[in-house]
């Protein structure tokens, strides 16, 4: 993992006392909200419908024992005893007093952690692969590369104040764990004559308008990466619409200029970049990746699994999947109980987790995109007792990437943006599927709930997808079918007429039910419906 120099260590100190000060003059009425609200922002501090909620940074997803620790000791000491991981690879606390919240970021600080860049028009959390370092199919650990972009994006001076908020994932594999293509700038590192370099793909987003982000360069050499994404964000900031929020996006701008023009004005913008030296020397990029050199894993360990109780083996087969170094394994960490809010943890489930992954993983977690947390270095022989300890903190639900491991933003239960509530339906959903041996006759089915247009629930990228929309006052929900956010890549599409929320439960029923008379061997309900097409579905729906 990386950690903090002096340099690093006074830059969030100092914000910590900026901050501080900001408050005091907002608590004094020196500032006014207006005043304040951009100042705020800068430090991930959201005004929601009940209370201010605080957006805390987890770079690439990557956090130690300790910085979680101090996770749980905010969910218990500043909020209501619990913390909400989000699909930015983040954790929020939605019952935070403005009077306490420098105290939260001064805290946070002494683990090496802040909220800087979790909200505003500046590039965003740096998202990755959860598997990172792990995975058998990634060609380097992405995570260096993460790393070195969170250092050249933060507090940019000529990115801090963009057209509109900008989000960029690195991955490393063919496979993408990340959605790395409905990012605004999506990087894939991959090896060309035996050198790394990156291909580029800009442009994609959900939201009001969705798209699928097209590839812009082929390979971009290693030593000219960080470059490159200057001349793709100076060409963006030139020309992106500060005119009209809606169409403010880097997806519109290349919607608009076409991939192959955009692709050409970022060339020759690059071209005269190369002269300034804005890349880093290799000394610096070695000495990062330094950081993340891999664990001291013990040789000659077995992969042999003892499957002799059916829960412990349905929960291997469902949440632990293959490490690259012989005799271990990754585990997933489930954050979806049947009758809990996606993504929710205890400050004493925290807390669990923390002591696992320093007793049995390395030190080392791992926040996902799809709200769970991953342990990714655990010895094969310590499954037993990791699944036991998970077991007894309600945190061993076997439900990887089936129906009820459901992506839900916090919806109107919450959020002032927000249309409809997400987290009843997704109740409501995974009650209706808790029998496991259904889950697993259905197999991978990645259910996404949005409350409101902004989709901080991938809605888009759902198998199934839901929309919660405002309809003459009442709440309403659309049905999408057919979105990934994998290599795959697909946007979902609306079935017809939404539904209640009882209404939308039975659809999601009927779909299921469509997909099991129909599917042809081991197909995935996403290739059935990518086979079948709409119109069946839409029958057995509508009738």
């Amino acid at each position: 993992m990386y950690k903090y120099d002096q340099y690093d260590q006074a830059i969030v100190d100092a914000r910590v006392d900026e901050f501080r000060d900001q408050v005091a003059r907002r608590l004094s009425g020196a500032l006014s909200e207006d005043q304040f609200k951009p100042l705020r922002l800068m430090n991930g501090l959201y005004l929601q419908l009940h209370a201010y909620m605080l957006r805390v940074a987890v770079p690439y997803g990557t956090l130690d024992s300790r910085q979680m620790r101090m996770l749980g000791h905010i969910a218990r000491k500043y909020d209501r005893g619990y913390g909400h991981f989000t699909t930015r690879q983040n954790i929020q606390y939605n019952w935070i007093k403005l009077e306490e919240a420098p105290d939260i970021l001064a805290d946070l600080a002494t683990v090496e952690m802040h909220a800087i860049q979790t909200s505003g028009n500046c590039i965003r959390n740096i998202s990755s692969d959860q598997f990172a370092g792990a995975a058998a199919d990634e060609v380097t650990d992405p995570r260096p590369w993460a790393e070195l972009i969170r250092q050249w994006s933060t507090f940019h001076p000529e990115f801090s104040y963009l057209p509109r908020k900008f989000k960029i994932a690195v991955i490393a594999s063919d496979t993408d764990r990340a959605a790395m293509r409905l990012h605004d700038i999506g990087l894939q590192l991959v090896e060309r004559d035996g050198a790394i370099g990156a291909r580029l793909f800009v442009g994609g987003g959900m939201g009001r308008t969705p798209m699928i982000a097209p590839e812009i360069n082929g390979f971009v050499p290693s030593s000219e990466i960080l470059s490159y994404l200057e001349a793709c964000l100076r060409v963006y900031n030139r020309h992106g619409r500060r005119d009209n929020i809606y169409k403010a996006r880097i997806k519109i701008l290349v919607h608009d200029l076409g991939a192959e023009e955009y692709a050409r004005q970022v060339a020759d913008e690059h071209a005269g970049l190369i002269a300034l030296d804005l890349d880093p020397p290799a000394i610096e990029f070695e000495r990062i990746t330094a950081m993340f050199a891999p664990p001291a894993f013990e040789t000659g360990g077995s992969d042999a699994i003892d499957r002799s109780d059916p829960d412990f083996a349905v929960w291997v087969d469902q949440n632990v999947s293959a490490h690259k170094a012989p005799g271990y394994s990754v585990v997933t960490i489930s954050l979806k109980p049947t009758s809990g809010i996606p993504g929710d943890a205890t400050a004493d489930q925290i807390d669990v987790m923390a002591d696992l992954a320093e007793r049995y993983g390395f030190n080392e977690l791992r926040v996902t995109h799809a709200q769970n947390i991953v342990l990714p270095h655990v010895a094969t022989r310590d499954l037993p007792a990791v699944w036991g300890a998970l077991a007894d903190a309600g945190l061993a639900d076997a439900n990887l990437d089936l129906i009820s491991d459901i992506i839900a933003c916090p919806g109107l239960d919450y959020c002032s943006l927000a249309n409809a509530r997400s987290i009843p339906v997704a109740q409501k959903i995974a009650t209706r599927f808790a029998d496991l041996g259904r889950q697993r006759e259905l197999g991978e089915l990645k259910l996404k709930i949005s409350g409101c247009i902004n989709a901080c629930g991938h809605h888009h990228a759902g198998h199934i997808g839901i929309l919660g929309v405002d309809r003459k006052g009442t709440e309403n929900y659309q049905l999408l079918l057919g979105g990934s956010g994998a290599e795959d890549v697909s946007l979902a599409k609306i079935t017809g007429p939404g539904f209640d929320e009882d209404g939308v439960v039975d659809a999601i029923e009927k779909v299921t039910d469509l997909y099991l008379a129909r599917r042809e061997g081991n197909e995935r309900f996403l290739d059935t419906y990518r086979r079948l097409g709409m119109e069946p579905f839409k029958e057995a729906i509508y009738g």
